[in-house]
C-alpha cells in the first residue's frame, strides 16, 4: 500500500495544475509571439496593401456601374418621354388621315348620289318627253283612223259617196273642235 501511495503522489505531482494548463511556458509563449509577429507583417506589409487595393477596385467599380446605372435610368427615361411623345404624335396624324379620308368619302358620296340623282332625272324627263311623243303620235294616229271611219261610216249611212275632199275637211274641223275642248 505504501508503494500505491508513492505512484499516486508521483502521478499527482507530475499532472499540471489547473493554471499551469492555461499558461504555456516562457519558451513556447516567446515562440508563439514571434511568429505572430512574422505573420502580423507579412499580411500588413504584402497582403493588406494587396486586399486594399482589390477593395478600392471594386468599390470604384460598383460605383461606376451605379453611375453608368443611373446615366442609363435617365437615358431610358428620356426615351421613353420620345416614343410616348412619338406615339401620341402618330396617333394624332392617324386621326387626322382618318378624318380626311372619311370626309373625302363623304365627298365622293355625295357627288355619287348627286350624279345618280342627276342622271334620273334625266331619264325620267326623257322618258316624259317619250312618252309625251308617243302620245302625241298615236293621238294623230288616232284622229287619222277616226277620220277614216267616220267618212266609211258616213257613207254607209248616206248611202251616197260624198266628195272624199269635203268629207276630209269636214272631219278635220270636228276634231280640231275636239282639240279645243277641255280635257278631263
Amino acid at each position: 500500500m505504501h508503494m500505491l501511495a508513492r505512484v499516486i503522489i508521483l502521478a499527482a505531482e507530475e499532472e499540471p495544475s489547473g493554471t499551469d494548463l492555461l499558461i504555456p511556458e516562457i519558451s513556447e509563449l516567446v515562440a508563439g509571439i514571434i511568429a505572430f509577429a512574422v505573420v502580423f507583417l507579412f499580411v500588413w506589409r504584402f497582403a493588406a496593401p494587396a486586399l486594399n487595393q482589390t477593395l478600392e477596385k471594386r468599390q470604384k467599380a460598383i460605383k461606376t456601374e451605379l453611375e453608368d446605372a443611373e446615366k442609363s435610368k435617365v437615358e431610358a427615361a428620356t426615351l421613353l418621354e420620345d416614343y410616348k411623345t412619338q406615339l401620341k404624335g402618330a396617333r394624332t396624324e392617324a386621326d387626322r388621315i382618318i378624318d380626311e379620308a372619311r370626309q373625302a368619302a363623304n365627298g365622293i358620296k355625295a357627288d355619287i348620289v348627286a350624279k345618280a340623282n342627276t342622271e334620273a332625272q334625266e331619264i325620267v324627263a326623257k322618258a316624259r318627253n317619250e312618252a309625251n311623243t308617243e302620245k302625241a303620235r298615236a293621238l294623230q294616229e288616232a284622229r287619222a283612223d277616226v277620220a277614216s271611219l267616220s267618212l266609211d261610216l258616213a257613207e254607209k249611212v248616206v248611202g251616197a259617196s260624198l266628195d272624199r275632199r269635203a268629207q276630209r275637211e269636214l272631219v278635220d274641223a270636228y276634231l280640231a273642235d275636239l282639240d279645243r275642248m277641255p280635257q278631263q
